[in-house]
């Protein structure tokens, strides 16, 4: 680069931008979307402060993975500066694939298609439109790459993905106990067999890690009041899909039209450039707006939801540790048609349950492998010798039950 580009970001400082090509990438409409799209979603209902982006985030990555690499340089190992630069590529492109409200609506606007496999799609077609510079990348995002620790970094159990938004979303949630080590961690990565290992010397902060990340699913990711509006937000969604469905008209975006009418299909976006464009135009600004219209929807349903998400005037959350019996869901279900006299049909967009999971590490599978001085190799769950890194592998699950408070429906009374 003529003339080197940086970026002032808060977490990290000054952020430099390795080569002309990142910066193009950068630059690109594709990547340039990801301001427009929250981070967190709705959890800014509970941390006022998170309203930090996607694009932050890629750029925060992208920066740790230039760490990451040039501590593994540091310590003998050879890397290109094609695999440099490709590396840098992947992780900064590894959530371009997110649609509106990132996880919240992943599986509502598109049909059980994970942004993962959205992601490898553009970065395919930003392949295409840079000629080809992107394969390296495009083949380290896709684990098609022979040596496996460059797909580690962007995804595995100690990843840099990981490390970015565990630091970042402390940072701007306010909720210091998730703060994580990461530059510590960085310093002692090494490889074995062309594998990610870490020296044993930082064991401390990867169990710190790990306990850190559940906390921060249970206190901010899976947060009841998230849990609420995220809900709320899916039965929104739902509405305007059936109503357009029912060949009713409903103001949307061109571009969120196309989803909302149709059932896309994985196969529809690789085959159909004009579907995958029109998924590029999409950002949270396509939703909010429409909220913003269908409060005054003359339907009921989708004017009530709206106007209550809009207002904070949320779905009061019950969690359990042990799944509801089916007669005290029934029961409560009897309790919400004759309160607010609505029919059963209705009644799902009101009344939502469901489970939902976290495990700070999953010690079956590939799991973060610590280098012993004595050139051993083991998983971090037998080198730990704290007994909480094993108990973090079992799969926490809790229970929900979402449904309006009286007074908040009353103000938006909904009817047969």
């Amino acid at each position: 680069m003529n003339k080197k580009k940086i970026f002032n970001d808060p977490v990290y400082g000054f952020i430099s931008i390795h080569s002309e090509l990142i910066y193009e990438i950068i630059d690109h409409s594709y990547f340039q979307r990801l301001r427009r799209i929250k981070q967190l979603g709705l959890t800014e209902l509970i941390y006022p402060g998170a309203l930090h982006t996607r694009f932050h985030h890629a750029l925060g990555a992208m920066h740790l993975m230039g760490l990451a690499l040039n501590t593994l340089r540091s310590k003998g190992h050879q890397i290109s500066e094609e695999e440099y630069e490709a590396g840098l590529i992947a992780i900064l492109l590894h959530d371009i694939g997110h649609g509106p409200f990132s996880h919240a609506l992943e599986f509502s606007i598109l049909s059980n298609i994970s942004h993962e496999k959205v992601s490898f799609l553009i970065i395919k077609k930003l392949n295409e439109q840079f000629e080809g510079k992107l394969e390296l990348a495009l083949k380290i995002f896709s684990n098609k790459y022979e040596r496996k620790f460059f797909h580690q970094l962007i995804e595995s159990q100690l990843d840099i993905d990981r490390l970015d938004y565990l630091k970042r979303d402390c940072f701007f949630t306010g909720v210091s106990e998730g703060t994580v080590a990461a530059d510590r961690i960085i310093k002692m990565l090494d490889l074995y067999n062309d594998e990610l290992v870490i020296e044993e010397k930082g064991i401390y902060s990867i169990e710190h890690f790990l306990n850190a990340r559940r906390l921060m699913y249970w206190q901010v990711y899976l947060h009841k009041t998230t849990v609420s509006g995220e809900k709320m937000l899916i039965q929104i969604i739902h509405r305007v899909k059936k109503l357009l469905q029912q060949g009713q008209s409903v103001f949307t975006t061109p571009a969120l039209k196309v989803f909302l009418e149709n059932k896309i299909k994985i196969d529809d976006l690789n085959t159909n450039d004009e579907l995958l464009l029109s998924f590029t135009l999409l950002d949270d600004l396509d939703i909010w707006s429409g909220i913003k219209l269908w409060r005054y929807s003359d339907d009921k349903i989708l004017s009530t939801l709206c106007n209550m998400l809009l207002n904070r005037k949320l779905f009061k959350v019950i969690l359990s540790n042990e799944r509801f019996q089916e007669d005290v869901l029934i029961e409560k279900r009897k309790e919400l048609m004759k309160d607010f006299d609505i029919n059963e049909e209705d009644l799902e967009y009101f009344f939502i349950h469901g489970a939902v999971s976290n495990s700070g590490y999953l010690a079956s599978g590939e799991g973060i492998n610590i280098l012993m001085k004595n050139g051993e190799v083991k998983d971090v769950a037998d080198a730990s010798d704290l007994p909480n890194i094993k108990a973090l592998s079992k799969i926490v699950k809790k229970y929900y039950v979402c449904f309006p408070k009286n007074v908040y429906l009353s103000t938006f009374a909904v009817s047969k």
